[in-house]
């Protein structure tokens, strides 16, 4: 095999609740964590040598060492001494910056093409391993579907399949910093954190309305003081018919959750007519 294509898909957060504040500076989370059908695309090809990035992407974007699809690479290159060398092309769909896990997923699928690419044989294990070598989120990705994650985000126990759903996510035209986000979060000052635990019992269960009473994430206070337009268009979502609606990660992405695909298509077309947000998808849980 000279070229293996793969598909890196976007996640959401259900819930995101932060436990504590660790000495090390990182933040104890506990998130249940949910892949959707946005994804972005990578080809990779042997070569001579070296690691060769490119990427077409709507948005600026690095494709130099930096980047983590390079970061991922050289870890797989050196960890398994592959003797040749290897081209990637990214073609970007999923939003940059928008707590939606792109450069993680990226990443992941870097260390699974690899795998196969050069028929190593590592397996899931071995490559969520490494996968925490380049950031808290990629070992999900790896996994992906439907996770609870502890710790930094790196424990990981799959369950089942979320109840099926129509999901409409909104990106709009700012950036959050993942950093800034954690570095200003109050976390003894949190008032009401999600009930993990009961999301996880309510998946178990294949409730979706279990699921959607108990979505939450801690990170939207600070997101929103700084980026109002976050709120604003959880509300809208709801007023045009989901059936609730939460920000993803560290934001600024919205998604909203409906059963109805009439109403998930019309919401999606009237907001789309609004101009909320730049970037928008209908889409699913996968």
């Amino acid at each position: 095999m000279d070229s293996y294509q793969m598909k890196a898909y976007a996640k959401i957060n259900l819930g995101l609740d932060v436990v504590r504040k660790l000495e090390n500076g990182y933040h104890e989370v506990k998130m249940i964590m949910q892949t959707i059908g946005i994804y972005d695309e990578l080809r990779f090809t042997k070569c001579g040598e070296g690691i060769h990035l490119t990427a077409e992407s709507p948005e600026e974007l690095s494709v130099g060492e930096d980047n983590l699809v390079y970061r991922a690479a050289k870890i797989m290159m050196e960890e398994y001494r592959i003797p040749s060398g290897v081209s990637i092309h990214l073609k970007k769909t999923i939003p940059i910056a928008a707590g939606m896990a792109g450069g993680s997923s990226d990443a992941a699928a870097t260390f699974k093409g690899l795998n196969r690419l050069f028929d190593l044989g590592a397996s899931l294990e071995d490559l969520m391993r490494l996968g925490v070598r380049v950031g808290a989120d990629v070992p999900y990705c790896i996994l992906g579907g439907t996770a609870l994650a502890e710790g930094i985000g790196e424990k990981l126990t799959s369950l089942n399949p979320a109840p099926e759903c129509f999901v409409i996510v909104a990106k709009p035209d700012i950036r959050v910093s993942t950093k800034y986000v954690y570095s200003n979060l109050d976390v003894q000052g949190i008032q009401s954190h999600p009930d993990i635990d009961g999301m996880v019992e309510a998946i178990w269960e294949e409730s979706l309305q279990g699921v959607l009473d108990r979505m939450g994430n801690v990170l939207e206070g600070v997101t929103v003081k700084l980026y109002p337009e976050v709120e604003q268009i959880k509300a809208r979502m709801k007023e045009l018919g989901a059936l609730n609606s939460l920000m993803s990660g560290s934001g600024p992405t919205v998604f909203g959750i409906f059963v109805n695909e009439r109403i998930a298509r019309e919401a999606f077309e009237q907001m789309k007519q609004e101009k909320l947000a730049p970037q928008m998808f209908l889409t699913g849980f996968c």
